[in-house]
């Protein structure tokens, strides 16, 4: 669970790094793995409740958080469905997947006993509304950043993009072919991402100000995804009891790292590069809101999803530029839709199959 967490999700804090053209995706892969571990570390002293929560305590009886088989269907339903999506590139949530496969399993254990009171209040309702507030407040952020910025005179150029193209001649003499090359040079304008912005504030160059702040709000972003993500698997060690919360928190953290390392590629190049092209105060500003709202949702123990928090964020700056790539949010959204269904009938499923067995 922790190597597909790490896989899907270890790179979405980076990805407007990437994506904007501050650095390249090494860089950012190894920044988004150190923040990470980094809030995974501090979720020991500040997430407790999010732990509980993805115990499965209150959604279903005591006596069954006890039952391993509970625990490894959970872990295993929600594992399987989220390395599904990143092996075709779909940034889905592992949050969806743990809640999708929680109720699978507890249901196929305790039928009309499961709370699904509690399962809307705690776990659905802050997950639909999450990446609504997260399009809306960067809409909002990019709309007032964009006024400050004309207001202290500094200015955006795109600029033009000169490339010298070679083009390949044959002509045939006799039995024999030549090849020569024609050279030509085109012109166009750079799209979004190079932008550059001109203009000096406290007599330090704005678009270095900007980039500091760029690689600062993803490593803020990237520590709340830790430290919300990591005690929600975390949560599953307790059931089984198997080791001490705190080596449960740095084992979980080791490995969604590994996962982030190996295995990101796919689902950052989709979340850098195909929902909408990104400038760096575009990047910073979807990476602000996301970093506030999953930071704070962690602390008061909201399962929150950083996938959606920062898709909402990225989508709400595309609505202002107009530039959303909408057949790719379709596409996204409804894998969304499916992570519940598919990661509830994996794990009961499991459930089954292993009750059966043990």
């Amino acid at each position: 669970m922790a190597y597909s967490n790490g896989a899907n999700d270890n790179f979405k804090g980076v990805a407007t790094l990437f994506g904007s053209g501050i650095t390249n995706y090494k860089k950012a892969i190894s920044w988004a793995t150190l923040t990470t571990f980094f809030g995974s570390v501090v979720a020991i002293l500040l997430a407790q409740e999010l732990v509980k929560n993805f115990s499965g305590k209150g959604l279903v009886p005591n006596e069954l958080i006890l039952d391993p088989n509970f625990a490894i269907s959970i872990a295993l339903g929600a594992a399987i469905t989220v390395y599904l999506a990143t092996r075709i590139g779909m940034p889905i949530s592992t949050t969806h997947s743990l809640v999708g496969a929680l109720f699978g399993a507890g249901v196929m254990a305790v039928g009309s006993d499961f709370n699904y009171m509690k399962l809307g209040k705690t776990f659905l309702l802050p997950l639909i509304v999450s990446p609504l507030m997260a399009a809306i407040f960067s809409l909002m952020a990019y709309l007032i950043f964009r006024y400050f910025r004309k207001a202290l005179g500094i200015t955006k150029s795109k600029g033009i993009l000169i490339q010298k193209v070679e083009n390949p001649i044959t002509t045939s003499l006799g039995n024999q072919l030549q090849m020569e090359t024609h050279s030509t040079l085109t012109a166009s304008i750079k799209n979004d991402a190079d932008a550059v912005y001109s203009g000096e504030v406290l007599g330090i160059s704005s678009q270095r100000i900007l980039a500091s702040l760029h690689f600062l709000s993803a490593g803020v972003v990237s520590f709340a995804r830790g430290l919300n993500d990591t005690p929600k698997i975390v949560g599953l060690l307790l059931v089984i009891n198997t080791m001490d919360i705190k080596w449960g928190m740095i084992a979980v953290a080791l490995v969604m790292a590994a996962g982030g390392l190996l295995n990101a590629k796919k689902v950052g190049v989709t979340m850098s590069k195909k929902i909408t092209p990104m400038n760096p105060g575009q990047g910073f500003t979807a990476n602000m809101i996301t970093g506030l709202l999953v930071t704070t949702a962690s602390i008061h123990g909201l399962p929150v999803s950083t996938t959606h928090v920062s898709v909402g964020s990225i989508f709400g700056i595309g609505t202002v530029t107009k530039k959303s790539d909408m057949k790719m949010v379709s596409k996204i959204i409804l894998s969304w839709v499916l992570t519940l269904p598919i990661a509830a009938l994996v794990s009961a499923l499991l459930f089954k199959i292993l009750e059966a067995l043990l």
